[in-house]
């Protein structure tokens, strides 16, 4: 393993980028809570209201 100079060092550079799978897959995710937020609060809604099928 070679040991890098400081002047070696400040010339790395690297960073973060925004590829369009990590869009989709945050795209996904905030899908998924917000079905998730809308199947409990109808559900809470529904038992509240007494409107449940029963079985």
């Amino acid at each position: 393993m070679k040991l890098l100079t400081t002047d070696e060092l400040l010339q790395i550079e690297g960073g973060v980028s925004l590829s369009g799978s990590l869009i989709n897959a945050v795209g996904s995710i905030i899908k998924i809570v917000l079905e998730v937020g809308r199947s409990i609060g109808s559900g809470l809604r529904r038992l509240y209201d007494d409107s449940m099928c029963t079985l």
